[in-house]
């Protein structure tokens, strides 16, 4: 197998970006599967999603939103087991305006429990990550509860 380049997005033209950080209780391990495969588990309407974790390769989920499917595409372009998955995430009205945009969650190690430290970058207006700064502190409180769950 050949190793393929990555091409990051260019977000030069967009500086719009959010930081969003909470304080989880499951273990790194399951907190990594739940962001690279398990989406179905936390996130996106079971059997809406098409994702393998592997640098590179695009994916593909759709979240509910009041009863009506939102499409969601990516890419994956780093993955660092236990520490790090950082991807594309592409949404359409009232979401990204799709702009391929950036997530980096990085697992930082405290004592109590994992921190995880989301930056998403490359929004097209002020509009857009004002919505995403508002929604991802529910999007990681889900994640926290679902993934504490199956601890």
């Amino acid at each position: 197998m050949v190793d393929q380049h990555v091409r990051f997005p260019d977000l030069s033209a967009r500086p719009y970006e959010l930081t969003v950080e909470r304080v989880m209780a499951a273990s790194p391990a399951l907190l990594y599967l739940a962001l690279t495969q398990g989406f179905d588990i936390w996130f996106a309407i079971p059997d809406s999603v098409r994702m393998r974790p592997q640098v590179g390769e695009p994916f593909y989920f759709e979240a509910d939103n009041q009863g009506t499917p939102v499409p969601h595409y990516g890419r994956f372009l780093r993955l660092e087991p236990d520490r790090l998955v950082e991807l594309t995430w592409v949404s359409g009205e009232g979401g990204t305006e799709g702009a391929e945009t950036v997530v980096r969650m990085d697992f930082v190690h405290q004592p109590r429990g994992i921190r995880i430290k989301l930056r998403h970058s490359g929004f097209p207006n002020k509009e857009a990550c004002d919505r995403h700064r508002a929604a991802w502190p529910a999007v990681l409180e889900q994640l926290d509860k679902r993934t504490a769950a199956a601890s």
